[in-house]
Order: C-alpha cells, then structure tokens, then sequence
C-alpha cells in the first residue's frame, strides 16, 4: 500500500497533538542519540530535533513517500543551522520497523501512531526494550478507536454480502493494538518505571464528510488500494452515509472522539 502525505497531514493540529502529549512525558536531558520509529512525513520528527539540539536523530518508515517528503521538510527545519549541521543531526531511513533493533547509543526511542500496523509489536516491544541502554526512555503512541463506528462501520461493509469478495480479510482489527495494562505489563516485566494512560480526544472537524477525510489518510487505506477506483468511489459513497449517520453534523462542525493509548517507560540506569 502507497502513502499518501498530503492526505496523511490534512486535520495536522489533530493529528499531531497526541505526539505532543507523548514526547512531553520523556524526561531525558540531553540524549545523544533519539528514534522515532514510524515517522511518516517528518514533520514531528523534525520537532524532536528541535527539543533535543544536541541530539543525532533518526526517522524510519517503510514508506518511500513519506521519506521523500520528509527528506523535503529536513531543509526547512533547524533554519539556524548549516547544511551540513542538519544532516548530520536529523536523517530518515527507509526500513521496516518490524526488524529495527536499538543500537547500543540510542537514548530515547518514539513511536507514534506506528505500532498498530506490526503484527506482533508485543513480542517486538519485550526484545527492544532489552536492548535498550540502561536509562534509555521508550515513549509510544497507538489509536484505541478500532471498536469505533469509524471502524466498526467500515468493518461490516467490507465483509457485506456485496464486498465480502473482494474486501474479506483485507482490514486487520483483532488484537491490532493492546490495552493500557498489556503495554503497561510489557514495560514493567522489563524492569521499566512506567507511565501508560489513554485519552479520548473530542475532535471537531470541519468540511464536508469530515470523517471520511480523516479515515482516507489512515485506516481506509487497505480499502482503497484493495479497490478499483470505480469500485472504491461506490465503497465510499456507501460508507459516507454510515458515517454521516454516526457522526451527524452540528452547527459547530463534525464532533469525531478519537481514543489514543499511551506509554512511556524508562530503563533504569
């Protein structure tokens, strides 16, 4: 499946506050070396270079155009700085998270809205969090809307009579993400002070079929690529009166709850 990063950043205020709220938990100093692991476009990415001026930092996404416009973004962040100063602190790699292990400089590891596309990122988050450097922070971030009429909705039509053969097991929901205790145990069971919480964000968006917008940037993806363009056009006229159904519009705009899980943890030292 192809990104879209014009699509992905659109709703950016919304998008990017829980990063924020994640990142402001890390409490590390002065780290040397800092990841962010699914970074997408790398306009937050650039935001953790920013915090951490002396850090090296590194963004990895398997998207190849995510990395292309967070290749263009690295120019128009840390302006103070030479060429030569960015590209030595902030850089993206092309790879798939699923196989990164920590290298034995990394201080501080972010992962924000990545986790839930790994299958098995439980098993994964236990070896990372053992080669993790004593004292090293590990903050993630993963959507907890997956029994949401967004998803639930989306759901049902794909495994309808009329989409069932070509959708049928197209859209990935169970056990997709943990709860809070699940993260909570992992981080504990090695060794970590942890912190895990979760928030629902009442959103309100703007636009006509405000919802639909959102979800064509993330979780109608597998959709969409799975799809014709006529047959994805039919699929999203039919999925955007359910929608509007659900979340009916005010006079105030479309309000969209938006449930995220958080963790940080810490190694000790």
């Amino acid at each position: 499946m192809k990104w879209d990063p014009s699509k992905y950043v659109e709703f950016g205020n919304h998008r990017d506050r829980p990063f924020h709220d994640l990142v402001a938990r890390v409490r590390s100093v002065q780290p040397g070396k800092v990841v962010d692991l699914g970074c997408g476009p790398g306009n937050l990415t650039a935001t953790l270079a920013e915090r951490w001026p002396d850090a090296r930092v590194v963004g990895i996404d398997s998207s190849e155009e995510m990395l292309l416009r967070a290749e263009s973004l690295r120019h128009q962040s840390l302006p103070q700085q030479s060429l030569e100063q960015k590209a030595a602190r902030l850089t993206f790699e092309l790879a798939d998270i699923a196989e990164w292990h920590p290298d034995a400089d990394t201080d501080v590891v972010v992962s924000n809205a990545a986790l839930q596309w790994v299958p098995g990122h439980e098993e994964m988050l236990a070896a990372w969090l053992r080669d993790l450097k004593p004292g090293a922070w590990f903050a993630m971030q993963v959507p907890g809307n997956f029994t949401s009429p967004s998803h639930t909705l989306m759901r049902r039509l794909a495994e309808s009579p009329q989409w069932s053969g070509r959708l049928g097991g197209v859209l990935r929901h169970d056990g997709a993400v943990g709860s809070p205790a699940d993260y909570l145990g992992i981080m504990l069971d090695a060794g970590c002070a942890a912190d895990a919480w979760e928030t629902t964000y009442q959103q309100v968006l703007q636009g006509e079929d405000p919802v639909l917008e959102w979800v064509r940037g993330t979780g109608l993806r597998p959709v969409l690529a799975a799809l014709t363009a006529e047959e994805a056009a039919e699929f999203e006229g039919e999925y955007s009166a359910l929608l509007r159904e659900a979340y009916p519009s005010t006079s105030h705009g479309t309000v969209f709850p938006f449930r995220r899980i958080f963790v940080v943890a810490q190694k000790p030292a």
